[in-house]
């Protein structure tokens, strides 16, 4: 009775319309009067909640993500891959996916992905005789790959709410793998189809324009190296790689290609803050709404439900594939990682399944979802980008998803794909 009413209150809340945000927040509160857990408890678990020092590396990669994104790294990052794919059939879409790989190895964000790079190369993609919801639905699947390559910012998330016992850099580097399995998988598909509908070719580009585009987009790709190189050479912590990146996205943004104003910073500083505000207010009443779980014994209630229905690992992970995957088109992102993560742990823990492999699990399920409707934010943004309705939007993403279906059940059955790199590096 006691998780009815926690779990009820919650979706009642946002059947309403409420804020996730406020929704877990008062599903706590309601919780606690139930059980009789005193308030003042519950206040202590949403300032703990927020006072880690890990949880600055979200901020600061939220900050040079959006510095990078507005400074004209986007179109640079087109430009590098042009290089390399452009000149193939249907190159356009290889171009596509290949800078939403760059780009979410620099923003951490699937959106910010999206909104950047969809809108350089579907306009572009259009032009060269793409269908514009085709194109939109190469961003829009592209970007998923930002959750899993580093810096990912649900993987901050994860670590805390795994309570700390998973490294973030760990599962920086577990995330490599998986995210380039997915872009490679995307872009054969886009080659099937390039040669089935016969997309065009792109032109070669001579020796010393590619020179000089390598060169110039080297810079914004720096990033990439001070993030992955520090955390791997021990000379940063995850949480100190994020603040020296945001430094060097402000120095090569404003001295080096100077495309962005100063006049523009005071808004963007107060974008950012406006994005870190609402997350560290989920992450607050997340803690909270966790602690009440606890109290109420929800995840042992919740192994045992699960172990009951069978002893087999691979089947439970079956399960709670098909559940991931319908509460990720509910639901955004970071409030189910919060929520779910301190429920699900124990859970696979018992199966003996490692939770950096269950959290890369996690995170292709919940990146499905969000380019799933009805509330896939990352759809809506391609589908606002490329001024197509979502209906139409989500016809052409059809074989995009089996694609991604097929990414995630090797993901999750074959473990070596996530595990290998970390313990390769020694970080396992």
């Amino acid at each position: 009775m006691d998780a009815f009413i926690l779990l009820f209150t919650l979706a009642i809340l946002l059947a309403l319309g409420m804020p996730v945000a406020f929704a877990v927040g008062l599903s706590a509160v309601v919780g606690a009067l139930w059980i009789e857990l005193p308030l003042e408890a519950l206040m202590i678990q949403i300032t703990s909640g927020v006072n880690k020092f890990t949880l600055l590396a979200i901020p600061f990669f939220i900050l040079a993500g959006a510095i990078m994104a507005e400074g004209g790294i986007a179109r640079r990052l087109v430009n590098f891959a042009y290089v390399f794919v452009g000149f193939i059939r249907g190159g356009l879409s290889l171009v596509n996916i290949v800078a939403s790989t760059f780009f979410g190895a620099i923003s951490g964000s699937s959106v910010a992905d999206t909104a950047s790079i969809g809108t350089v190369m579907i306009p572009e993609m259009e032009k060269k005789g793409y269908p514009r919801e085709y194109a939109a639905a190469v961003t829009a699947s592209g970007s998923v790959q930002a959750i899993l390559i580093p810096p990912s910012h649900n993987s901050v998330i994860y670590s805390l709410a795994a309570g700390g016992t998973v490294s973030i850099a760990s599962l920086f580097i577990a995330g490599v793998l998986p995210g380039l399995l997915m872009g490679l998988c995307l872009m054969v598909m886009c080659l099937a189809f390039a040669h089935r509908r016969g997309y065009p070719k792109g032109e070669r580009i001579p020796f010393k324009q590619a020179a000089k585009i390598l060169l110039d987009a080297l810079w914004g790709l720096m990033t990439v190296v001070i993030i992955l190189g520090g955390i791997l050479s021990g000379i940063f912590t995850a949480t100190e790689s994020a603040a020296v990146a945001c430094l060097w996205a402000f120095f090569v943004t404003m001295f080096i290609y100077r495309d962005y104003k100063w006049s523009e910073l005071p808004k963007l500083m107060c974008r950012t803050v406006k994005t870190v505000t609402i997350v560290m207010i989920l992450i607050g009443f997340a803690a909270a709404f966790g602690a009440v779980m606890t109290y109420m014994q929800l995840p042992t209630r919740i192994t045992e439900f699960f172990t009951a229905l069978s002893d087999n690992k691979y089947v439970i992970l079956m399960y709670l594939n098909i559940m991931l995957l319908l509460i990720g088109t509910l639901m955004d992102m970071a409030p189910i990682i919060l929520i779910l993560t301190p429920v699900l742990l124990p859970v696979t823990n018992a199966l003996g399944i490692d939770p950096v492999h269950f959290g890369m699990i996690m995170m292709v399920n919940l990146g499905i979802g969000l380019i799933t409707p009805p509330v896939g934010s990352v759809l809506f943004v391609a589908s606002a980008v490329s001024k197509q309705k979502i209906e139409v939007v989500v016809r052409s993403m059809l074989p995009f998803y089996a694609v991604l279906f097929m990414v995630l059940m090797l993901v999750t059955y074959v473990p070596a794909i996530s595990l290998w790199l970390p313990r390769m590096l020694g970080m396992m």
